[in-house]
């Protein structure tokens, strides 16, 4: 059926619901409408699902969420009583109908025999992939879209190591769930049945001290750390209030402030546009009161509080943000330093990052002794890395990628922001005990490793045309990518497609220029997007800045010549 008559067949079917045909009625007249959200099914793979709330195929609600669910309980049922027993830990975060997506995911679970473990309120991310890993569960769901827009939603899917789900285990989910009709496919109890034949059990404050006991684990100085150093956090509306609050006071920091307006969770994101603390749009309202007050250090979390970033107040009193590649050689630099003081260095440290990943941080861990490994993008990938260290008999110490994702230690397989924001204000009261800020201690970093410079560009294109025209821009550019960039020489193409060195394959390409820069292109597995990383070194700030300006002009010409 094309796109026009699954349409109809929703608005004429006895099992769709009077609220969804209201829906679908009120775009009769717009045939976009109806094909961006009937053209295709959402495509449930290794992030799981995400997409805008609404009515369709193509669309977040109750029906999808439903088939989903039977289809990966299907795919459990396979494995045997074990696993049913096991069971799924379910969160969710501060989206529209999240709570009622969870309850519907465990409830659907319960009817097929599987145990549903479900948080009674928001959590974050990190705490549900620790929470799976000490429940044994077999699997995981974490409703979040992350930090897209308000008008999304999604499903995560972890399985039993704590991860998300390989392309091995999507793969075979997505079997079962193709086989799912999308009315009436997927079993049902009561949440009243589930709770009285034990197959619906709620988690709370038992799980939230564990989590917590286990971040401030994590913590390397105490006594050498400046608590009093001010600090204003938002959890931009999300679920990383409570953790990250309670975190830094149990650890003694006596100085922190929330942004008022961004404290409780919030769907509609009132007080900003894109909750992506990614995007210096969203540090507005905390910028704002860190002047105020006089804040040192700002960070921001995002809705599900996996991802962080932050900005160090300079000497002109202007907040100025990091990104995600020098955050993340912070983070290398004062955990290394610490370790390394501290005399526990392990004898094989290791770190892992993603191959769109900047350089700076593995030359500063190189100089500490540990070993840097790369992995495709997604923390699916980075933390899919630590069984195969440990056969090594290295120690995974952190991952990161430029995407501000941050983990420390094994016990979350995941991005942590709560634990990255617990050590990135250690360390800014660390090093402020030495009279300096994070801003002196990048400026330390590159005099002594050389300048490196970073830029991120993202070509949004929505919709059906916009999916083709992604697609043609990466055929066109593996056939046509440039010999030369001014003066520089491409020495190598690297196309992951195929797979590369020890690489799954993946639709990602990268070039490497005789001078030691390089850059990569990728469609983005979660959003309309194709993105375009660039990385170069210089002597000089100046000199690295320029030659990516260079890169940026020619790369684009050339994609966005592709009709």
């Amino acid at each position: 059926m094309n796109y026009m008559n699954i349409y109809e067949s929703w608005l004429s079917s006895d099992d769709v619901d009077e609220n969804t045909k209201k829906e679908l009625l009120s775009i009769k007249d717009d045939p976009a409408q109806i094909q961006d959200r009937f053209y295709k099914s959402l495509e449930f793979g290794t992030a799981g699902l995400r997409g805008k709330l609404g009515a369709g195929t193509n669309r977040m609600n109750t029906y999808i969420v439903a088939k989903v669910t039977q289809g990966i309980a299907d795919y459990i049922l396979d494995y045997g009583k074990a696993y049913m027993d096991s069971g799924v830990v379910i969160a969710y975060d501060c989206r529209h109908f999240a709570p009622e997506f969870a309850k519907l995911t465990a409830l659907v679970f319960a009817a097929n025999g599987i145990k549903a473990y479900l948080f009674e309120s928001l959590r974050p991310t990190p705490e549900l992939s620790y929470t799976l890993r000490e429940l044994d569960a077999v699997s995981g769901i974490n409703v979040t879209a992350s930090h897209n827009p308000k008008e999304y939603s999604g499903y995560k899917v972890y399985w039993e190591d704590g991860a998300q789900v390989l392309d091995d285990i999507a793969n075979g989910m997505t079997e079962k769930i193709n086989q799912v009709p999308i009315f009436n496919g997927a079993k049902m109890i009561t949440e009243e049945e589930a709770l009285n034949q034990g197959l619906l059990v709620m988690l709370g404050q038992k799980e939230d001290d564990a989590y917590i006991k286990m971040v401030k684990s994590l913590s390397l100085r105490d006594q050498d750390v400046e608590k009093d150093i001010k600090i204003v956090y938002t959890p931009l509306n999300g679920a990383g209030s409570i953790p990250v609050m309670r975190v830094l006071r149990e650890k003694g920091f006596t100085q922190i402030t929330i942004v008022p307006e961004q404290e409780h969770p919030d769907p509609n994101f009132t007080t900003v546009d894109y909750p992506n603390p990614e995007d210096p749009r969203a540090f507005e309202y905390a910028e704002k009161l860190g002047s105020s007050l006089g804040a040192e250090l700002l960070i921001a979390t995002d809705p599900d509080a996996d991802r962080l970033a932050i900005e160090v107040l300079d000497q002109a009193g202007n907040y100025v943000p990091f990104n995600g590649n020098q955050t993340g050689a912070i983070l290398v630099q004062y955990i290394a330093q610490s370790m390394e003081e501290k005399g526990i260095l392990p004898n094989k440290p290791a770190i892992v990052k993603s191959i769109v990943t900047g350089d700076l941080g593995k030359v500063i861990a190189a100089d500490y002794g540990f070993t840097t490994f790369e992995s495709l993008t997604g923390f699916k990938n980075i933390c899919g890395r630590i069984p195969e260290l440990a056969n090594e008999g290295y120690q995974y110490i952190l991952g990161y990628e430029e995407s501000i994702g941050y983990s420390v230690g094994t016990s979350v397989r995941d991005k942590d922001g709560v634990s990255a924001t617990m050590l990135l204000c250690e360390a800014a009261g660390y090093y402020k005990s030495k009279g300096k800020t994070l801003l002196n201690v990048l400026d330390e970093i590159y005099k002594t490793y050389g300048y490196y410079k970073e830029k991120q560009i993202s070509l949004v294109l929505d919709g059906v045309e916009g999916q083709n025209r992604i697609g043609r821009m990466m055929t066109h550019y593996r056939a046509h990518y440039p010999q030369k960039i001014g003066a520089f020489k491409t020495v190598e193409a690297i196309d992951y497609l195929g797979g590369y060195m020890d690489i799954p394959s993946s639709n990602v390409l990268k070039y490497m220029l005789d001078d030691g820069s390089w850059y990569a292109v990728r469609p983005s597995g979660t959003e309309p997007k194709i993105k375009l990383y660039i990385y170069t070194k210089g002597d000089t700030d100046e000199r690295a800045a320029a030659i990516i300006e260079l890169i940026e002009k020619t790369v684009l010409g050339v994609l966005e010549s592709v009709e």
